[in-house]
């Protein structure tokens, strides 16, 4: 019997040491999601919507936003990956996730092993636009445009790795186009040269771009979702699939995260209450107002979000190497 409880001892002492052993009461104590973008922008805002709706599921307890930009998100997804795995600091970030092993290409964690998968929140459309003057009044008209002038076209984007970069580097290899790539330090920049007739032609997501098509100070050609938007100012374009670039489909989608060796059964309790937020009627409510779409598929499952983050970085690796353009 001593040794028994001897062994039960040393097992309870290895498996707390380890973080594998689970405190009953959790989460007793404030969460902190981390944030790798900065605080304002579209996963930002998503991140402080999700935290609100996960207070009630785990236990009225607060949930605050640590933003830590940069270096495409890998910054705050590095901070995220060397923290304590006990449940209390988590990373929500988007496609970044699928797509910095490909740009970066020195990175001190591995997005397959450093991470355990918690779910996917929601997928955000993205709509391509072109500057006031720009001639062509439909994509049709765009194509031809583009086609034509190739490579005197400006694409302007949010910087290397963001949303904006990725969609654009899709268009252009589908289109088997090449385009002038004029990255900005972020998204508002981008947009405001935009519609100062700056720069011809950005793809970015509708969190950003929807309030600038409402006011006619950009002009609109397609969607890039497979189906037609209803949001009511975007619902006549067409997306690009109609359009006939044949499985053209780009959403940024985003996914909650907990450090690599988080207990199980504190990765239970998360993700159990993840599915509780994503079904608070606030929390659908605000991410109608920013078009975004709330996930209800196989990927808010840990196993359904991983195989999806896979899948993504299986369908960007050829494009990102295609372009050649790497953030080292």
């Amino acid at each position: 019997m001593n040794k028994m409880m001897q062994w039960t001892a040393l097992a309870l002492a290895a498996a707390t040491a380890t973080g594998a052993y689970a405190d009953a009461s959790y989460p007793n104590k404030p969460i902190t999601i981390v944030v790798p973008f900065t605080a304002g922008g579209p996963t930002d805002r998503v991140a402080r919507d999700l935290a609100e709706a996960l207070r009630k599921p785990l236990n009225g307890v607060t949930v605050v936003i640590d933003n830590a930009d940069g270096a495409g998100s890998t910054i705050g997804m590095a901070k995220a990956a060397r923290a304590k795995p006990d449940g209390y600091t988590l990373l929500l970030n988007h496609i970044g996730v699928a797509t910095a092993p490909i740009l970066y290409r020195k990175l001190s964690f591995d997005v397959t092993k450093d991470f355990e998968y918690l779910g996917i929140i929601n997928d955000v459309p993205m709509t391509l636009i072109g500057k006031p003057t720009l001639a062509p009044n439909n994509y049709k008209e765009l194509a031809a445009y583009l086609n034509k002038e190739k490579d005197k076209v400006n694409l302007a984007n949010a910087g290397i790795g963001s949303a904006s970069h990725l969609c654009g580097l899709l268009l252009q290899s589908t289109l088997k186009i090449p385009l002038t790539a004029v990255p900005y330090k972020g998204a508002a920049p981008a947009i405001a040269d935009l519609m100062g007739n700056q720069v011809d032609v950005l793809c970015d997501q509708t969190t950003n771009t929807t309030g600038q098509i409402e006011g006619k100070k950009v002009k609109a050609y397609a969607v890039t979702t497979s189906k037609r938007l209803t949001t009511p100012s975007l619902k006549d374009l067409p997306t690009l699939q109609e359009e006939g670039l044949k499985g053209f489909e780009v959403t940024i989608w985003h996914g909650l995260y907990a450090p690599k060796g988080t207990p199980a059964d504190i990765l239970k309790k998360v993700n159990d209450a993840l599915k509780v937020a994503l079904k608070d009627p606030e929390f659908i409510k605000k991410s109608e107002n920013l078009s975004a779409v709330v996930a209800t598929d196989q990927r808010i499952t840990p196993e359904g979000h991983k195989a999806f983050v896979q899948a993504e970085i299986a369908k960007w690796t050829p494009i990102i190497k295609a372009a050649g353009t790497f953030a080292d």
